[in-house]
């Protein structure tokens, strides 16, 4: 994509709410996020678009968290992987210049699908790209939460995947291990503002 293009994933747009609740598990959220004061920005069938949106029509106001937890981009079916890498790059860039005290952690893209398929690859080279461009930013970090879902026979398990893209609640706590330890991690770094927020 040249300099010139304008990059349809990287405009706000507002979400079409057509699917009600989809957050995080409830029971694992209770046990792990809020002890640490976390607020969950998210909605179900977010898009880079409907994020950028928000961010930029309030949700930022009056808030100053320790850290930013972004997790988007695996619902922007009509975007190619560099245009939604691009979105979730355009994201991270207004939250560490709007909160610029903040870390802002980037998730990446769990694979989807039973078998192989090219959704998954889409959402492997939106990683990729991740990979290569967040740490240009600073204050912000990649990680990586989907290992192990994909057995050795390339599919993805309905233990962790019911309906092969969102997660059980082993599926939940899979991911939730290694960001509640990378968050303890950050939050340790200045005990006395022990607040995260998630997008």
């Amino acid at each position: 994509m040249s300099s010139d293009e304008k990059n349809p994933a990287a405009v706000a747009q507002a979400v079409e709410d057509i699917q009600g609740d989809d957050r995080w598990m409830s029971q694992i959220w209770r046990e792990l996020f809020s002890p640490l004061h976390a607020l969950n920005f998210g909605i179900g069938g977010d898009t880079t678009c409907n994020v950028l949106w928000r961010l930029q029509n309030g949700e930022l106001d009056n808030i100053g968290p320790k850290v930013t937890v972004v997790w988007v981009g695996t619902n922007n079916h009509e975007h190619s992987a560099e245009q939604v890498a691009g979105g979730i790059l355009a994201i991270a860039q207004l939250l560490t210049s709007r909160l610029p005290k903040t870390k802002v952690v980037v998730l990446g893209l769990l694979a989807r699908g039973e078998w192989p398929n090219p959704l998954r690859e889409k959402n492997m080279a939106v990683n990729s790209f991740l990979r290569s461009w967040l740490p240009r930013l600073g204050h912000t970090q990649f990680l990586d939460v989907g290992a192990g879902f994909v057995h050795s026979d390339e599919t993805i398990s309905t233990r962790d995947m019911f309906d092969f893209l969102h997660l059980t609640a082993a599926g939940y706590r899979a991911i939730a291990k290694p960001l509640i330890d990378l968050l303890l991690q950050i939050l340790e770094e200045t005990p006395e503002e022990k607040r995260a927020s998630l997008v």
